[in-house]
């Protein structure tokens, strides 16, 4: 059987453009005489649609696997706002969506004609998932496969820019305070904090907390910290913006004045960051932009025949407010 490749070579034009052609795109514009071309080619080569390829006319299904459970996008509304941007993207291309939360691997997977998987599995999860020959994206967590996308944003590349921030700003010890999946496991951001923090010689072990990722562990970590010494860090990098909350009614608790005594930066930019006293100063995260991306990402594999895996970085920007001296 034919292969796009083939009928793009005979018609000279983009593998991209038979694909739209044949699946009769509505968002393409191109020329009748091209069309025409591709049209003409496909039938010489006698090309047929795989009898596993939908055609456009039909509508493909997508299942969103969640490895969170829905309860903690009340707590964080960081994977609220990626649902949206999923649920919002699928209902703008036409795409059925599937929605399965706190996926383990110890259910049957829905019929879908590709998979969104949102957060990162534990291993045996994951290794079940990529036994399965239907395409899928990884959402917020880069993996190390090289076959999968994955859409994501750069942790690492984030704790960096808040130590030299707060570096700029006369700060020679910073502390951290952020949250684990597997509490034997730190994450990308506390991973790059310690390093990074090291090597600039800003970072000391005993500054370095961690919980789950609520503010009830932002809270008990701050009181945690305050009670080790009196000389706490006057500069704190937090994870996350649910987690700093928890950390500032522990300051609060405490008498120690904010920016004054102890400036922070959390990371999200959830819409309750520029409600709280002080406004928090954060990263800010487009969650909803990496949720529509990985669909945009998962349809696109799917209508081109795409084979080489991507990695798509959504960008961060840092929001100064009332938690750091600006001044």
């Amino acid at each position: 059987m034919a292969t796009l490749k083939e009928i793009a070579q005979a018609a000279q034009v983009s593998v991209a453009t038979v694909s739209r052609v044949l699946n009769d795109d509505p968002t393409l514009s191109v020329k009748s005489q091209t069309r025409q071309k591709i049209l003409e080619a496909a039938e010489r080569l006698e090309y047929k649609v795989p009898s596993a390829k939908r055609h456009a006319s039909q509508r493909l299904t997508f299942a969103a696997l969640y490895t969170h459970g829905q309860e903690l996008e009340i707590n964080d509304p960081y994977y609220l706002a990626m649902r949206y941007g999923i649920e919002t993207q699928c209902e703008k291309l036409g795409i059925k969506l599937v929605s399965c939360y706190d996926f383990k691997g110890e259910r049957a997977l829905v019929a879908a004609d590709g998979l969104l998987i949102i957060g990162k599995p534990q291993p045996t999860t994951q290794a079940l998932l990529e036994q399965q020959e239907l395409p899928l994206v990884y959402l917020d967590g880069v993996t190390s496969d090289p076959r999968f996308d994955c859409v994501s944003v750069d942790l690492a590349k984030i704790s960096q820019k808040v130590i030299d921030y707060f570096i700029s700003r006369g700060y020679q010890r910073i502390g951290f305070i952020g949250g684990r999946d597997d509490l034997d496991y730190a994450d990308q951001r506390e991973q790059a904090f310690v390093e990074y923090g090291r090597r600039k010689k800003v970072v000391r072990a005993e500054d370095v907390y961690y919980g789950d990722f609520s503010s009830q562990a932002g809270y008990q970590c701050a009181i945690k910290m305050l009670s080790h010494s009196a000389e706490y860090p006057p500069a704190l990098f937090v994870a996350t913006d649910s987690i700093a909350i928890g950390v500032l009614r522990a300051l609060h608790e405490h008498g120690v004045k904010v920016p004054e005594q102890m400036a922070l930066i959390s990371v999200n930019d959830i819409p309750t960051a520029r409600f709280v006293y002080p406004a928090l100063s954060t990263v800010r995260i487009h969650s909803e932009t990496i949720g529509a991306q990985g669909v945009n990402l998962l349809m696109e594999r799917i209508r081109d025949e795409r084979t080489i895996p991507l990695t798509v970085f959504v960008p961060s920007s840092l929001q100064l407010r009332d938690t750091t001296i600006t001044s």
